[in-house]
């Protein structure tokens, strides 16, 4: 199948279908149905344009790069969903790298996928100071640099969500899990949770304020700080964990001391990822839209490439407080 053979059957000229099936900057001009027509009756005859001569003719790899602490269940995973979603429904190819939050390698990867001269690059949650000659895209990104969009959750507005529904609740004594000093939301968090306890009038006391160490993703951390809140023998009616995996580490060290969630301790998670609804019991969480952020991210990054001078410095999405079964009214003597 040529693309005039092609251009013959769907009834239109073949430069429609060239600019449509090539991405060109002008086929945003021509109507969705018609190039989902144009995309529906390419797959249907497996029409593939010449990749050379596209790339000649556009002087674009139509290769993304993207980078990311690493890939396991939870944040990374379902950002990276959102972004693979629209990069293959566009006909992007793209490498990923793991950068297992080494410095030299958040410096070096960039530079290595210049070298395979990608189109442009995508950074989930990792720190960016770089100015690279390609448009870049931050998800989790907190640093305004010079060319780089960011895509940020209002992490006030989950602050407030979270809190509030633990004031409702009548908790008063709310213990708090950090995130780790490397990951890129920890401080912007941290600072808006702080915020708004002292709007709430809530005393954010530091013998219930422990921060994840290690770089593993295992609900294992969650578990070894929760048992040193219980050491600390600080009574507390309600967690508020910086992410489901530690939640979820949390939840195992609290019914290891004998403690019921939610009957004796309500447990807040962060994220939302898939495996926090199948829990036992499911987990009360404030849920960022990953995959739509990653999503966002790739239809930020192909739109800056088409157009460069085009672009937002932040894009601001928002949470919302997912109310399931780890949560409960504080016992008694808590509210007391």
């Amino acid at each position: 199948m040529s693309q005039r053979k092609l251009a013959d059957y769907l009834g239109l000229s073949p430069a429609t279908v060239s600019l449509v099936i090539n991405r060109s900057v002008v086929a945003d001009s021509i109507p969705a149905e018609t190039q989902e027509r144009i995309f529906a009756a390419a797959r249907k005859f497996n029409y593939r344009p010449n990749f050379f001569a596209r790339s000649l003719r556009t002087q674009r790899s139509f290769t993304i790069g993207v980078i990311v602490p690493e890939i396991s269940e939870g944040y990374a995973a379902l950002v990276l969903s959102g972004i693979e979603d629209h990069l293959l429904r566009e006909g992007y190819f793209y490498f990923v790298a793991s950068h297992r939050h080494r410095a030299d390698l958040i410096d070096e990867y960039p530079q290595l996928f210049l070298a395979r001269s990608v189109d442009g690059l995508i950074a989930v949650d990792t720190p960016w100071h770089q100015n690279l000659p390609v448009p870049v895209v931050t998800v989790s990104g907190h640093n305004m640099v010079k060319g780089v969009t960011n895509i940020v959750l209002d992490h006030e507005r989950a602050a407030e969500m979270a809190l509030e529904h633990l004031v409702e609740l009548k908790h008063r004594k709310i213990a708090f899990i950090k995130g780790q000093e490397f990951s890129s939301d920890t401080e912007v968090r941290w600072n808006a949770i702080a915020e708004m306890a002292r709007r709430l009038q809530l005393p954010v006391c530091p013998k219930l304020t422990v921060q994840l160490e290690g770089d593993s993703s295992s609900p294992q951390l969650g578990y070894e700080v929760t048992k040193r809140l219980l050491a600390s023998r600080e009574p507390f009616s309600a967690l508020f964990a910086f992410n489901d995996i530690s939640a979820m580490g949390a939840i195992l060290a609290l019914r290891e001391a004998g403690l019921q969630v939610p009957k004796d301790v309500s447990v807040v998670g962060f994220d939302d990822i898939q495996s926090a609804a199948f829990q036992n019991p499911r987990l009360t969480t404030v849920r960022q839209p990953l995959r739509q952020m990653g999503k966002i991210a790739a239809e930020t990054l192909l739109r800056r490439i088409r157009k460069p001078a085009d672009f937002n410095k932040e894009i601001t999405v928002e949470p919302e407080l997912v109310v399931r079964d780890t949560t409960s009214v504080a016992p008694m003597e808590a509210r007391r």
